[in-house]
């Protein structure tokens, strides 16, 4: 009898407590409806409801760690075609630097590594339009797209305190995961992983054949600089491996 009135009363607890915790939510969900509807009716712009909405997700995501981010579906397909290991497009890493479009590195044997185009070159249009302003999310939307399109390129490059204009036809761009396999001294095998993407299995599988082939004895997998990638895909790699 004891057990069950304590049971009895820890379940009336729980449902209270639960009660309690949804009541707390509707009230704050209560308090973002009336900040919004505010925003909405006062602030000096008049800003779209979704940009608002993506805002408060972006806030609410972030405030949980560091890891953890809401992403709009630009941004989720742009993480699709980067895992996915191969696109149309030009061959060059960019990144904003300084307030400008820059060139970190072009791919080796891509349409912008055979044109010409080299780290730190400036990208000040695309297509004709300045890239003053732009977003790296943006100038990627430009970059990329269908194979055996033409796109025109004005570069500033620095280093020669030149404007250069380069045409260059988009392919389609595989990203390689290994950046290197090789036998080092005393039957050494050494592959350097860059990062998990879908191909990744297949890749590592392939390149530790080769090496056991060339009479490999033992592995250094080189993860240094490695940002990660695919979850599962990690995990598969690792039971290969």
């Amino acid at each position: 009898l004891a057990l069950a009135v304590i049971f009895a009363y820890g379940s009336y607890a729980v449902s209270e407590i639960d009660k309690k915790k949804k009541d707390e939510l509707y009230r704050q969900v209560e308090l973002f409806s009336d900040s919004l509807a505010i925003i909405q009716s006062e602030y000096v712009d008049e800003v779209p409801p979704k940009d608002l909405i993506y805002g408060a997700l972006k806030g609410m995501l972030s405030s949980l760690d560091p890891y953890t981010q809401f992403m709009d579906p630009d941004s989720y397909n742009e993480l699709k075609v980067d895992t996915e290991g191969k696109f149309g497009g030009l061959g060059i890493e960019i990144s904003i630097k300084d307030g400008l479009l820059t060139v970190i590195s072009p791919i080796e044997d891509t349409p912008a590594w055979k044109a010409g185009i080299k780290a730190n070159d400036r990208i000040v249009k695309i297509n004709n339009e300045l890239t003053r302003n732009i977003t790296l999310t943006d100038a990627v939307k430009k970059l990329r797209g269908k194979p055996k399109e033409e796109v025109s390129l004005t570069i500033l490059r620095e280093s020669e305190k030149k404007i250069l204009e380069f045409k260059v036809v988009r392919d389609i761009i595989k990203i390689k995961d290994i950046k290197e396999s090789s036998i080092l001294e005393d039957g050494a095998g050494y592959i350097r992983l860059v990062e998990f993407r879908e191909n990744t299995p297949v890749d590592l599988a392939a390149a530790l054949d080769k090496l056991s082939k060339e009479g490999m004895n033992a592995l250094i997998l080189d993860l240094r600089n490695n940002p990660g990638g695919l979850l599962n895909v990690a995990a598969i790699a690792g039971e290969g491996e």
